[in-house]
């Protein structure tokens, strides 16, 4: 049967995306290098938009920050403390496109997955501290795939 509409993709070049986080190593986050580490699950080039897995250690702390674009965090283990909230296993929260917050703390170890669109910039009461978007997060993302794998690569159920 015929569709009444044509729906091939637009682009041809986009697909799905299987990561295997337990093959990953943790890359260190330069504003606190000893407790702060991700992993770069997806970085989506067309939308601006990145799924990133982080994991913090007790005491870690994320400088300041401005969302450019709506951000989506799902704790899986541990708590942090977010703009005078804790948040803890299961909960979600939503962070609108400009929000502006104080430091982010881990209250304990700490494992959560965080989803957004656009980029953060970091500073504290003197100065502009640095930028994270899609760009940043693409670049670490090519340096945690093992070699010759290209980043957007589709990996089977079958393989490793």
């Amino acid at each position: 049967m015929a569709l009444p509409q044509d729906i091939s993709p637009v682009n041809s070049e986009a697909m799905e995306s299987l990561v295997r986080t337990s093959q990953m190593n943790w890359v260190a986050q330069s504003f606190d290098p000893e407790r702060s580490f991700m992993k770069v699950l997806w970085t989506g080039p067309e939308s601006g938009r990145v799924a990133l897995l982080f994991r913090c250690l007790k005491g870690a702390v994320v400088p300041a920050h401005k969302h450019i674009g709506d951000a989506h965090t799902y704790v899986l283990r541990g708590r942090l403390e977010v703009r005078g909230t804790t948040i803890g296993p299961g909960d979600y929260l939503y962070e609108a496109n400009g929000m502006v917050h104080h430091a982010t703390k881990a209250l304990e170890d700490t494992e959560y997955l965080f989803i957004m669109q656009g980029a953060v910039l970091f500073f504290d009461d003197n100065q502009f501290l640095g930028y994270q978007g899609w760009e940043e997060f693409h670049r670490v993302r090519e340096q945690q795939l093992p070699a010759g794998q290209p980043v957007g690569k589709a990996v089977s159920a079958h393989e490793g």
